[in-house]
C-alpha cells in the first residue's frame, strides 16, 4: 500500500476561533426569567414518576417548586442532599430516558400531556450553578468520630461516598492515580458537556472538610487490601474500570488506532484544541456515550469524514436515541451491524476491514461472511472497559466486576466496593452511569457508618 501522506493527521484543522466554539458549554445555564417559566410547567405531582427515575431520588417536585417560589437555595439543597454531584448530573445524565423521560409532560393519554417533558435537567442545572459558582457551603461536617477511612479512586462513587462519610464525622483519606480527581467526570466526557466545571463541582465538596486527595500513581496495580484494611477502619473501592478491552485482530498495534477513552481525556486535559492532532477521516468502533462523544469531537476537531460502526442495530446501542441523533445532527455517520476484522496499513493506518453480521435464527449474534472496507487514517476503539482485578484477586468477582452485596460488602471484611467496578447482587442491570455511581457512594457510606457505630457499641 503507499505511503499515506502525513496531512492525513494534523493539528489545527480548524481556526482556534472555530475549536472555542465547538466545544464551548453546549447547554448554558438558564438564566432566572427561563427557570421561573420552565418551572410553572411542572404538575409537582404526588408520588413524582420523575423522582422514581431518578436513581438518586431527588425530590424533583420539591426542587422545582422552589425555583417557582425564587428561592434557588433551597432548590439546591434539596437536590444536593440527594445527589452530591447534582451539577455534573444536571450535565450529563441521559434526562431523556431517565427523570424527564417519566415526566407526565410527556406524549399519550394523560391530563396534560403535550409531548414535551418539564426541562428537569436544565432546571437542576439552574438550581445548582450558583453554588460552585459561589463555593457556598450549604453542608458542615459531623463531630470527629475517631475513625479513619481508605477510599480508592476520586471518580464520582468515591467522592460521593468520602463526602457522605464526612458528613458524619469521620476521616477520610481519597487515593486516586490521576493529577486530577473527578474520575471520568474530568477525564472521560466529552469537552462541550462539562467545560471549566469539574474541578469547581470537586472543590466545593472537599469544601466539607475532613477528607484528604492523596496523589498515588499506579493505584490500581499496587493496591494491597490487606495492609489497606489494616491500616484504617474501612476500605471504599472505587477505582472505575481503568483497563480498556482490546478487539485482539490484527493490526490492533498500527500507529491510527486509539483508545477512544485516551483522546476524550487528551481533549479535556488540553490547555489549546490546537496543539492536538485529529485525522481526516475517522472511523470509531462501539455504541456507547465513549463513542459517541469521540465520534463528535472528532468531527467538531475538524475531522472531514467519521463514521461509528457497531456490531448490532442502533436500538441495541448503550448510547441514547438523544445521542444517536445529535451524531446524526454533527455530521457523523452510524453504520450498524458490522464488525472489526482487521486494520489495514503498513507504517500507519489506512483502511479497516469490517464483516457484515446478523442475528440467527437463536437471536446470536453471526458474521454472514460479506465484509466491506473503510479508508480510515485514526480508528478509535470505545468497545468497552474492564477492571484491572489482578490486584484485588482477594475478592469475589462476578463477570470480571467485584461483587457486592445490598450494603456494597465485599467478600473480606472491612472492604466495601461500588460504581462502575462493582457487580451489585440487588442491582443486577444497573446502569455505568455517572449518577448510578454517585448513589453507590453514598449508600456504601451508610452502611460503612452503620457498621463503624456498630464497633463502638
Amino acid at each position: 500500500m503507499p505511503r499515506k501522506p502525513v496531512a492525513d493527521i494534523e493539528a489545527s484543522r480548524l481556526p482556534a476561533d472555530r475549536l472555542r466554539k465547538n466545544f464551548s458549554d453546549i447547554a448554558p445555564t438558564l438564566d432566572q426569567h427561563q427557570a421561573l417559566i420552565a418551572a410553572q410547567r411542572c404538575f409537582y405531582c404526588f408520588d413524582a414518576p420523575c423522582t422514581t427515575a431518578c436513581p438518586t431520588g431527588i425530590d424533583i417536585a420539591s426542587f422545582i417548586r422552589s425555583i417557582a417560589t425564587d428561592d434557588r437555595r433551597s432548590a439546591a439543597q434539596t437536590i444536593l442532599d440527594a445527589n452530591i454531584f447534582g451539577g455534573s448530573c444536571a450535565r450529563v445524565c441521559p434526562t431523556e430516558v431517565l427523570c424527564e423521560g417519566a415526566c407526565v409532560r410527556n406524549g399519550g393519554e394523560r391530563i396534560g400531556a403535550e409531548g414535551e417533558p418539564v426541562q428537569i435537567g436544565a432546571l437542576q442545572r439552574y438550581a445548582t450553578d450558583w453554588v460552585y459558582a459561589e463555593q457556598a457551603a450549604l453542608f458542615e461536617r459531623g463531630a470527629d468520630s475517631d475513625k479513619r477511612v481508605a477510599v480508592l479512586g476520586a471518580g464520582p462513587a468515591g467522592l460521593a461516598c468520602a463526602h457522605a462519610l464526612a458528613l458524619r464525622g469521620h476521616r477520610v483519606d481519597v487515593y486516586d492515580p490521576k493529577s486530577k480527581p473527578g474520575g471520568l467526570n474530568e477525564y472521560g466526557i466529552a469537552a462541550y458537556k462539562v467545560p471549566d466545571f469539574a474541578q469547581a463541582e470537586v472543590e466545593w465538596l472537599l469544601g466539607i472538610g475532613g477528607i484528604e486527595l492523596i496523589h498515588r500513581p499506579g493505584l490500581t496495580k499496587t493496591i494491597n487490601l490487606e495492609a489497606m484494611a489494616a491500616d484504617y477502619d474501612a476500605v471504599f473501592v472505587a477505582v472505575g474500570l481503568a483497563g480498556v478491552a482490546a478487539l485482539n485482530i490484527p493490526g490492533e498495534h498500527l500507529p491510527g488506532v486509539r483508545n477512544a477513552v485516551d483522546f476524550i481525556a487528551d481533549l479535556r486535559q488540553s490547555e489549546d484544541l490546537s496543539d492536538l492532532a485529529v485525522g481526516r477521516r475517522v472511523v470509531v468502533i462501539g455504541g456507547g456515550n465513549t463513542a459517541i462523544d469521540a465520534a463528535i469531537q472528532s468531527k467538531r476537531m475538524g475531522a472531514e469524514a467519521v463514521t461509528l460502526v457497531y456490531r448490532r442495530g442502533a436500538e441495541s446501542m448503550s448510547a441514547t436515541g438523544h445521542e444517536q441523533e445529535f451524531a446524526k445532527s454533527e455530521g457523523v455517520t452510524l453504520l450498524p451491524w458490522a464488525q472489526p476484522r482487521r486494520f489495514l496499513g503498513e507504517d500507519a493506518l489506512t483502511q479497516v476491514e469490517f464483516e457484515r453480521t446478523a442475528l440467527n435464527a437463536d437471536g446470536q449474534l453471526i458474521g454472514t461472511g460479506e465484509g466491506f472496507r473503510l479508508h480510515a487514517d485514526w480508528a478509535l476503539k470505545a468497545i468497552g472497559q474492564r477492571l484491572d482485578a489482578v490486584p484485588l484477586a482477594a475478592l469475589d468477582f462476578h463477570r470480571g466486576k467485584i461483587k457486592v452485596d445490598a450494603d456494597f460488602a465485599t467478600s473480606m471484611p472491612g472492604i466495601w466496593a461500588g460504581g462502575d467496578c462493582a457487580w451489585c447482587e440487588a442491582q443486577p442491570h444497573k446502569q455505568d452511569l455517572t449518577v448510578q455511581a454517585v448513589e453507590d457512594g453514598k449508600r456504601a457510606a451508610i452502611a460503612i457508618d452503620r457498621a463503624l457505630r456498630a464497633e463502638q457499641e
